[in-house]
């Protein structure tokens, strides 16, 4: 394709369409929206400036996908219902094919428009509601050789289209709201569906990461970091001036001075005050900044907060950190009654429950429900990638598997719902101390609810343990000349005692799992009424 130049019709600048589908691009020089029209191009007003997330990827940028050549040419910065912004790059594939390139949260997303025949049921954007599953047929499609199944919906709400760059494939207006919906689809897929006409549009594709993406040019090497120890924006608290330390700050929505206790919005590209916290003090036992290395990937510890649940008019507080990696993006380490976990998100396409919501099984296995309830928010410091606040609450069910735990979150506001799914793996203090080269970590009191059952190894050993030693009671007691009813009597004992001490060991390994369940509604070792 010829690329098309034309003058902006606001201040005779240059302005290049690179796509012959694009309907609008902005100038580079005033800002405008520059919209094709039948014989003359037309001035749609000037759009707001980008809100700066230092993102890695850049308009002009090339790239491979799926062995494809790509050119980054436009983008969209949409302000999410809940705060905040996410950015929508426009990538130009051979024979002006167009995908997007969704970049929210530390992880990035590919899609292609997927055509829906005009009959086409699908639902619709009121009848949607987060955690439930559908079925999209062939049927539903003009193409029949595109991918199918089932999708189940993580996100529902009304974006606003806040500002743009290069070419945009529609007709962009600013202010303009867009309803969404987005999925989780079987065998990894993602997708999303725009209901901003009379007929929901629909893209679809996989989560890809940094390197998949094969991106060149505009110092790309220097702008992607692939470990922990990457340069970390500093700043002043606009409060007290006390130092700040940005480790994510294209990703940061909320960050909490550790000096005043302010809490700070970073998201409109600077640092914006908005209250006090005036709650005592948590002290992290990892401090804000360490970096250690948990499955072969070095993180960085950002954030930490203090949540809790109440539960028969007790609360229940726990820890959690936010780790980062530039390459791996956002994960969580919890702290409940000195146990710890690793907790990564997971597609919630990949869950299925059974039995009125008190099972759900994942990658094969059975997992049993352990609590559900509300989760609220009471002491924050360091940066999050949401607009984290300290009145914020959240539905939440658990489901346990030891050494595993799945965790279900859905909130709520005024224009969208959203749900998460997050698997826990249960880490013992040891782990903790090696990864971030601590020492002297408080120990766990009483049994975690995914700590691992003491193994059947460990009984069947001290079994061999005890065998051995009766042989050499046998030898002191009984044999040639010993042989006395006092030291036969001695023998009796010392053999009930041996057989005695794995059976203890199996008794307390039984009472290990109903000591787990003790503080569950849903223990399988309650007495029936």
């Amino acid at each position: 394709m010829k690329k098309r130049i034309v003058s902006c019709p606001a201040c005779a600048a240059p302005v290049e369409f690179k796509l012959s589908t694009s309907l609008v691009t902005v100038c580079d020089f005033c800002r405008s929206i520059v919209a094709r029209a039948d014989k003359k191009v037309e001035d749609h007003g000037k759009v707001a400036d980008l809100v700066e997330t230092n993102s890695p990827i850049h308009r002009g940028q090339t790239g491979k996908f799926n062995k494809k050549r790509f050119e980054v040419v436009g983008r969209v910065q949409y302000q999410h219902p809940a705060g905040g912004v996410w950015n929508e790059w426009y990538l130009q594939f051979p024979g002006d094919r167009v995908g997007w390139l969704a970049e929210a949260q530390g992880k990035f997303y590919v899609t292609f428009e997927r055509r829906f025949a005009d009959k086409a049921e699908l639902p619709s954007f009121e009848s949607l509601e987060v955690g439930h599953r559908f079925e999209m047929s062939a049927a539903n499609q003009q193409s029949p050789s595109s991918a199918v199944g089932g999708f189940v919906v993580a996100e529902k709400g009304v974006a606003t289209a806040h500002s743009a760059d290069g070419d945009i494939p529609w007709a962009f207006r600013q202010g303009a709201e867009h309803r969404f919906a987005d999925l989780h689809g079987d065998n990894d897929e993602f997708g999303t569906l725009e209901y901003s006409g009379d007929h929901p549009r629909g893209f679809f594709g996989r989560e890809a990461s940094l390197a998949e993406l094969n991106l060149e040019g505009d110092g790309w090497a220097a702008a992607v970091p692939t470990g922990a120890n990457t340069p970390a924006l500093q700043l002043n608290c606009p409060q007290c001036a006390g130092p700040l330390t940005l480790h994510a700050p294209d990703q940061s929505q909320r960050v909490t001075c550790a000096s005043c206790h302010s809490l700070l919005d970073c998201s409109q590209g600077k640092l914006e005050y908005l209250q006090t916290l005036n709650l005592p003090v948590v002290k992290p036992v990892i401090p804000l900044g360490s970096v250690g290395k948990l499955f072969d990937t070095e993180y960085t510890v950002i954030g930490f907060m203090e949540r809790y649940a109440v539960w028969e008019g007790k609360t229940f507080p726990w820890t959690e950190y936010l780790l980062y990696n530039p390459a791996k993006g956002f994960r969580w380490l919890v702290r409940n009654q000195g146990h710890w976990s690793y907790v990564e998100s997971v597609p919630l396409s990949m869950l299925k429950k059974q039995g009125f919501d008190h099972t759900a099984t994942f990658e094969g296995e059975q997992f049993r429900l352990y609590d559900k309830g509300t989760a609220y928010v009471r002491f924050v410091v360091g940066e999050f990638y949401w607009r984290v606040t300290t009145d914020e609450k959240v539905e939440t069910r658990d489901y346990i598997a030891p050494p595993r735990m799945l965790s279900f979150e859905t909130s709520k506001s005024d224009k969208g719902s959203e749900k998460n799914a997050s698997l826990g793996t249960y880490l013992t203090v040891e782990e903790i101390e090696e990864a971030f080269k601590l020492t002297d970590l408080p120990r766990p009191f009483g049994v975690g609810t995914i700590q691992p059952n003491p193994s059947h190894s460990d009984v069947w050993m001290m079994w061999g343990c005890f065998a051995v030693l009766l042989f050499l009671l046998d030898f002191v007691f009984l044999s040639g000349a010993t042989k006395t009813p006092v030291r036969q009597g001695h023998f009796f004992f010392a053999e009930i005692m041996a057989f005695a001490f794995p059976a203890v060991l199996a008794a307390l390994r039984g009472s290990f799992e109903v000591n787990r369940w003790s503080n569950s509604d849903y223990s399988p070792y309650a007495k029936s009424e």
